[in-house]
């Protein structure tokens, strides 16, 4: 009895000495280096990067501007699929990012009146990311979507996409009626505009229109009516509203041009136009095209490799077909490549909308007689001198003379005597050529008008019928993790295919 007393006693000693130390261990757990609040303004600036650097990188390949002989590495120039998740990754990332950073910043700011302009700006870059995902995907979550910290939703429901576009455009309406010149908005920490609110007002019109003029499918009098809004309201037009973010050339890599890296990384890095690991250079197609054309930006974007030096000499330049078996071919030192000098560099800018972009959609309007302020030729050649400005972004290197441009813009004009159908092959053709390297956004505009018309590649062992892709994959995490709201949008919009026709595709 005496040992078993002494032992409880003990015990209860230790009991009160192990309740005693807990006092400031929650002191002792918290991180001197980070924040238990999230700052609104430091969270914005990531779902910036997050949100311009999520793209599908191998549409470069769908539409055409590059391609590879490793069957692998091309699957969006040959429709191969047999493993990897190129398909997936702007859902992947969409959601655990930019969305769930947006979701926090609005959080963060709507309860104080005072931050009215940062919420109106958030609230914008918040469409933008959605806009994005569903334009690739189809029905996708949205009203439920990073709700899971908030309110436990961790298998969202799928929105059917004419719901989410609607509620986009609303969203996009609210925001812009949000803004106050007297209230205070961000600065350094928007990669963007620094804040400016007139331009995040112009950015939001803009992004309206291109919405817009996505629904001219299923939805031709709907997509009429928005077009006409954000067009009132006052688009992107002129070199000084051009929305983009400025990288640098070295420290961490989320500061980097997210494209440049992914392109030196993949092929070339060592710069000679032969140790390409993954067997990119450019698609036949697209340097045909400029060549024809004499594009003056053909020696901008592209440079052939001879003794070892990179020549911008435009009579070398040759595309690599996008037929060749998986094996490098022995003229590989041959064929073109990007330049270094412009849209390789890790500083170089990603252009988000531009107003070469917004000029463009303001010719077609003016084509369908919704816009009636300029003719279709004058927007479609402010359009074409606007691209080729644009390079001057990417450095020296990237300037072309204004006598050059007016040159091309001279022998390219809109020819407005032709039919409707021929008018817009030559805008959207042009389009494809002056929003490049954002193959993500003139893969969507073509997917919608048919031009460029571009021939398939009818590689032998493609999954898709020698077709080219109408849409991305949902992940299979989805299928595995969130199978009934899956298998809802699936049931509603078609199986999970390459080929299936979303809402706006109709």
């Amino acid at each position: 009895m005496k040992n078993r007393f002494h032992t409880f006693a003990y015990c209860l000693v230790a009991l009160f000495a192990l309740q005693s130390c807990d006092k400031g261990l929650e002191e002792l757990n918290v991180n001197p280096d980070a924040s238990s609040v999230a700052s609104p303004d430091f969270v914005f600036t990531k779902a910036q990067y997050d949100a311009v650097g999520n793209v599908i990188t191998g549409l470069q390949g769908t539409m055409q501007y590059t391609t590879s002989y490793n069957d692998v590495a091309s699957w969006g120039s040959k429709y191969i699929f047999n493993q990897g998740t190129a398909p997936y990754t702007v859902f992947s990332n969409a959601y655990p990012n930019e969305i769930n950073e947006i979701g926090e910043v609005i959080r963060g700011l709507e309860k104080d009146p005072a931050l009215v302009n940062k919420l109106a700006i958030a609230k914008i870059w918040r469409a933008y990311s959605f806009a994005k995902v569903t334009d690739l995907y189809g029905d996708i979550p949205y009203t439920q979507a990073a709700q899971g910290y908030t309110q436990s939703v961790f298998k969202p429901t799928y929105d059917a996409q004419k719901d989410v576009y609607a509620n986009l455009l609303s969203e996009l309406e609210k925001a812009v009626a949000l803004f106050d010149a007297s209230k205070s908005t961000f600065g350094a920490a928007d990669l963007i505009y620094g804040g400016d609110i007139t331009k995040w007002k112009k950015f939001a019109y803009s992004l309206m229109l291109r919405m817009g003029m996505r629904m001219t499918k299923p939805d031709v009098a709907l997509a009429e009516t928005w077009v006409k809004k954000a067009i009132a309201g006052g688009v992107i037009t002129e070199d000084a509203d051009l929305a983009k973010i400025t990288y640098m050339a070295s420290g961490q890599v989320i500061n980097q041009n997210p494209l440049s890296y992914w392109m030196l990384n993949s092929d070339y890095l060592k710069a000679d136009g032969v140790s390409n690991p993954e067997g990119g250079k450019y698609y036949d197609t697209f340097i045909n095209y400029l060549k024809s054309t004499n594009d003056p930006r053909l020696p901008v974007l592209s440079v052939v490799y001879v003794n070892g030096k990179a020549s911008t000499d435009v009579s070398i330049q040759k595309g690599m077909p996008a037929n060749i078996p998986n094996t490098k071919p022995s003229n590989f030192v041959t064929y073109s490549e990007p330049n270094q000098n412009t849209l390789l560099k890790l500083n170089a800018p990603m252009l988000v909308i531009t107003p070469a972009e917004m000029n463009f959609y303001l010719a077609e309007a003016a084509i369908r007689g919704w816009y009636t302020a300029k003719s279709a030729a004058t927007l479609y050649d402010l359009g074409l001198k606007a691209a080729m400005r644009q390079w001057a972004l990417y450095g020296a290197d990237g300037v072309i003379s204004q006598a050059n441009i007016d040159a091309y813009a001279t022998a390219n004009a809109l020819v407005t005597t032709a039919t409707v159908a021929k008018q817009m092959e030559q805008l959207y053709t042009q389009f494809w050529v002056s929003v490049f390297p954002n193959s993500q956004e003139v893969f969507l505009n073509w997917r919608r008008t048919g031009y460029p018309a571009l021939v398939p590649n009818n590689y032998v062992g493609n999954i898709t019928g020698g077709q080219i892709f109408r849409r991305m994959l949902y992940p299979a995490t989805e299928e595995n993790l969130n199978k009934e709201n899956y298998n809802s949008a699936v049931a509603r919009q078609g199986e999970n295919t390459f080929l299936t026709h979303m809402w706006l595709d109709k």
